[in-house]
């Protein structure tokens, strides 16, 4: 796949592709719909609870980040981001969205739900976009797909990155980024960010969902914006 394009309703079950992928890392994982505590207007397919309201155990939780489906999944930063893009709906609205990294689609359907004029989801992951195809879907919101960051960049009001600098090896691309007149970024391991032209706007407190169990200190997440005058 290269270039933009549209989610397909009449494709195949991109849930049933997704769930056998789930399965070839963990045979008794499924997906289960379900709203992530600070965003339950968007209840996402997210791997289940292995026991239904508890933690991930520890011996699930070290196979998922070894080899982790970052789909499967609504991270912190995730989360942080997707609040405030439906808290600042006014700001959103009639504004071309890229997405960089959307994993399981939270913030690009955020995006969506506030009312931008046009979501690009872009990853260079074909289970991220499969998986932005299927919460899409389910909460009948317009999202294109992208794998190629270069084309969609020139065409954006607004990029959003949740949790990208997680590999520090990323940080050249907050630069990248800045093609774009406005950009955000959530991340929850970068407490104190120098990066030229980006500033903290806020900090909140989430848990990835399902509960993975992480260091509470990933539990705090940093907005910062890029923003031309």
């Amino acid at each position: 796949m290269s270039g933009e394009r549209s989610i397909d309703p009449s494709a195949g079950d991109v849930r049933a592709q997704l769930q056998a992928e789930l399965r070839q890392l963990l045979p008794e994982a499924t997906l289960r719909r379900q709203a992530p505590p600070l965003i339950p207007e968007l209840p996402l397919w997210l791997l289940a609870d292995i026991q239904a309201g508890q933690r991930l155990e520890a011996s699930v939780a070290g196979a998922l980040m070894e080899t982790p489906p970052y789909w499967s999944f609504c991270w912190a930063s995730g989360q942080v981001l997707a609040r405030w893009l439906l808290d600042h709906a006014d700001q959103v609205r009639g504004r071309t969205v890229v997405d960089v990294g959307p994993g399981s689609g939270v913030v690009a359907l955020a995006a969506a739900l506030a009312g931008a004029g046009r979501v690009i989801a872009c990853d260079i992951d074909p289970q991220a976009l499969l998986a932005v195809t299927m919460n899409a879907r389910a909460l009948s919101l317009a999202v294109e797909l992208s794998d190629d960051l270069h084309a969609c960049l020139p065409q954006a009001d607004l990029v959003t990155a949740a949790d990208i600098l997680y590999d520090r090896d990323n940080l050249p691309m907050l630069k990248v980024l800045q093609v774009a007149p406005w950009v955000l970024l959530a991340d929850s391991r970068v407490r104190n960010l120098s990066s030229p032209g980006y500033q903290q706007v806020s900090r909140f407190s989430a848990v990835t969902w399902p509960d993975l169990g992480e260091s509470s200190q990933f539990n705090q997440v940093t907005v910062y914006q890029s923003r031309l005058s």
